[in-house]
């Protein structure tokens, strides 16, 4: 028995699990182990660069403190290119055993790759020992990209090289990196002085968030840009990386700082006068100002900055922009106009398509493919581009439909610059919640894509606006850890990939983190919970982390847990309306921040509700229920709790079971006009005891509030056994607002009923 116990125990060692992100192909885990030391030697085969060897040297260095020659040795590295061994390309295979280390690359990228798997494997590891094991390992996808905005917030060059390391490490092959906005151009370009003179700076920095108004402001004057040595210096270095960077010139919207430069290149005015005056934006948001579709001096700057751009960066791909692009000013400049008729095109949509397609014959000419957002669908699809899908994957679907080639970066999951926790006290943030479980959790393949549709999905991409990413250390905290998650999408198999197994080795890489000094979000185990309402009408709260071996304490009573609090064991029951904290303990020390949720327990709580009008999109709740659940909407509010309808009115009933007197009724509604919400021109409560006949008990039309906006309506007693919810949408969003011509978002969460 004990000769079986022995067997299977070296059975499971065999196979034991990685501690690698991403987790590759396979992994098969040897008997002992290997030490690094100094008489080690480094013994590179036939087309492996002295570049490579000199890379291998320092970054083993680095994770073990152990210098190593260039030698044949009895115990040595061996590195070799071969094509036949490995037939994947950026593939690899890795033996590990007593005596030595054999890396074996498809190309000096799959080497590079398997490099980083043993920088990983050191790193784990004490006195630069690692175990025996075999890996083969290849990536899923072609293109495994990471973004950065540099327009809104200026990188030092310093980071911008540890932010390409970073991305290494973790297999990225991709860096986009988007160098013109509103609010900055920062790039130079030699023939066009002003851009770096004036274009390049802002005269002043929004305070706080967009949303609150009015706007604050810091009164200094900001900017800067990357020489075209720079810009030289940080392609070579990424290149010795394999990372390709891939540049964004925004067109044709996004232009405000580029007019303020050359205001020619501008609309003309309803009246005929040119426009203006331009200043490079000081605040977030998308601006009417816009590159002038009608006049060929745009196109010839345009031109000329992708030609200095086409010289600096050797990649296949140009990213020309195309998103949020607003047609006011097209629609009543007499060039545009002009423009239409003498193309013959239909309207402005198609007047942006002949924009980018111009754009992008000029690219061609140079020998580069143009890529760009997914607007660039609008008015037509040019013949050779590439979609970057952000809005959702349907643009990149219907891409793919044309059999165009495709990278998914949809900013309901991997967009950085939303919250990654619920916790208030998160740094300031753009939007939403997107938590590290969301991000792992998004496949870019729809089932519903054929094989042959399915190849032109080339990959995907993490992508990090800078708005309120003011420095380096809070733009890695934002990225990091999301973006290892979004490492391991684009590069494991499918099949391989698992939540909790991701966390355990995602634990395993935080002493590597750390040496790196990477300022990562280290908060992903902390407590979350859940809302759900029994078919009995009574609230739950569930509570839950990822956290190994740890126990749940909580509070009813506002007090903060402690080892002496409830022990957490089922879904707590919410009877009358209060605030629960908890906290988790391993070993009787509390980890982490202080959970905390307060539910409102009213008339209408858990009672059938029906929607006349349908909730769409993203906002359509799990459940009708959600609406009478005690939990009110936040400004994160991509948490479920908000209930939506675009473009239509709210007719909601609620049932409350029995007649009963009723004096008020409660609800929020979200006034986001840069997210294309808006209030309702009318809401009004009415109640029934029949449900038949409904009286009219309140009316509002004003909701001065940029943000959440309470109701409370209060009225004289009255019997009801119905209460009916009607609210008017906006309809179309207005000229001049985000999103203009669009359907508006109406948005209302919890109804509370007295």
């Amino acid at each position: 028995m004990k000769q079986i116990a022995l067997f299977l125990l070296s059975l499971g060692n065999l196979f034991a699990q990685s501690g690698l992100i991403p987790e590759p192909v396979t992994y098969r885990q040897r008997a002992g182990e290997f030490r690094l030391a100094p008489q080690v030697g480094i013994s590179p085969g036939a087309g492996v660069s002295g570049q490579f060897v000199s890379l291998f040297q320092a970054q083993l260095r680095a994770s073990t403190g152990v210098s190593l020659s260039v030698k044949k040795t009895k115990a040595s590295i061996d590195l070799k290119i071969d094509k036949s061994r490995v037939t994947q390309a950026e593939g690899y295979q890795l033996q590990i055993s007593t005596g030595g280390i054999s890396l074996i690359g498809h190309d000096e990228a799959g080497l590079f790759y398997g490099l980083q798997s043993l920088v990983q494997l050191f790193s784990q590891s004490k006195s630069a020992v690692v175990p025996a094991c075999d890996i083969t390992d290849y990536p899923r996808f072609a293109y495994r990209g990471m973004h950065l905005d540099v327009s809104r917030h200026l990188f030092p060059i310093a980071f911008v090289k540890k932010y390409i390391d970073e991305l290494a490490l973790f297999k990225f092959n991709t860096f986009h990196w988007h160098l013109t906005d509103d609010q900055g151009w920062r790039i130079e370009i030699k023939k066009y002085p002003e851009l770096q003179r004036k274009a390049a700076y802002r005269t002043e920095t929004l305070i706080g968030h967009k949303k609150e108004l009015p706007h604050r402001f810091d009164g200094k004057r900001y900017g800067g840009y990357y020489t075209q040595d720079e810009v030289r210096d940080i392609v070579r270095y990424a290149t010795q990386r394999h990372i390709t960077v891939i540049p964004e010139i925004e067109m044709p919207g996004h232009a405000m700082a580029a007019l303020s430069a050359y205001p020619k290149l501008g609309c003309l005015k309803p009246d005929g006068q040119p426009g203006g005056p331009y200043q490079a934006a000081t605040f977030w948001g998308v601006f009417e100002e816009v590159f002038c579709a009608g006049n060929d001096s745009t196109f010839a700057f345009l031109d000329d900055v992708l030609d200095d751009v086409i010289a600096l960066f050797p990649s296949t791909y140009i990213h020309i922009g195309g998103d949020e692009c607003p047609k006011t000013r097209w629609k009543t400049c007499a060039k545009c106009q002009a423009r239409i008729r003498s193309e013959h095109l239909k309207d402005e949509d198609e007047l942006q398509s002949y924009f980018i397609r111009r754009i992008e014959q000029h690219v061609n000419k140079k020998g580069r493919q143009v890529i760009g957002w997914d607007e660039i669908l609008e008015g037509g699809l040019s013949p050779g581009a590439t979609v970057m899908s952000w809005r959702g994957i349907e643009g990149g679907i219907e891409a793919i439909k044309q059999k165009h080639n495709a990278i998914m970066t949809p900013e309901s999951h991997v967009y950085f610059d939303y919250y990654q926790s619920l916790y208030p006290e998160e740094p300031l943030a753009a939007a939403g919640y997107t938590p590290l479980s969301k991000v792992y959790g998004y496949e870019p393949v729809p089932a519903y894509l054929t094989p042959d549709e399915a190849v032109y999905l080339k990959g995907v991409q993490g992508t990090a606006w800078s708005e309120y990413l003011d420095s380096p250390q809070q733009a890695e905290y934002m990225i990091f850890p999301r973006a290892i998650a979004v490492a391991e999408i684009a590069w494991s198999q499918r099949e391989h990939r698992n939540y909790p197994d991701f966390l355990r080795r995602l634990r395993l890489q935080e002493r590597l983190l750390k040496r790196l000094n990477i300022q990562y979000a280290n908060r992903f185990d902390e407590l979350t919970d859940s809302v759900t309402v029994t078919p009995a009408g009574s609230v739950q709260l569930r509570l839950s982390t990822t956290l190994p071996d740890a126990t749940i304490r909580y509070t009813t009573d506002g007090t903060t847990p402690t080892l002496s609090s409830i022990t957490y064991t089922k879904p707590i029951d919410i009877e009358k309306t209060e605030t629960i904290k908890a906290i988790t303990f391993i070993n009787k020390q509390s980890q982490g921040r202080v959970f905390q949720k307060s539910l409102t327990i009213s008339k209408s709580t858990g009672k059938p509700v029906t929607f006349t009008t349908e909730p769409t999109g993203n906002y359509r709740p799990t459940s009708p229920l959600v609406a009478v659940n005690g939990v009110a909407g936040t400004s994160r509010y991509n948490t479920g709790e908000w209930i939506g309808f675009q473009g239509k009115d709210a007719d909601i009933l609620i049932d409350l079971q029995r007649t009963m007197s009723i004096s008020s009724i409660g609800t929020h509604l979200l006034n986001y006009h840069w997210q294309r919400m808006w209030a309702p021109n009318t809401l009004s409560f009415a109640v029934s005891e029949d449900g038949k006949t409904f009286r009219e008990v309140y009316q509002q039309t004003q909701f001065p509030i940029n943000g959440i906006n309470p109701v409370n309506a209060t009225f004289p007693p009255t019997p009801a056994r119905y209460i009916r919810i009607q609210a008017t949408n906006k309809g179309i969003i207005p000229l001049g607002e985000y999103g203009a011509g669009g359907r508006a978002w109406l948005l209302l969460d919890e109804f509370r009923v007295d």
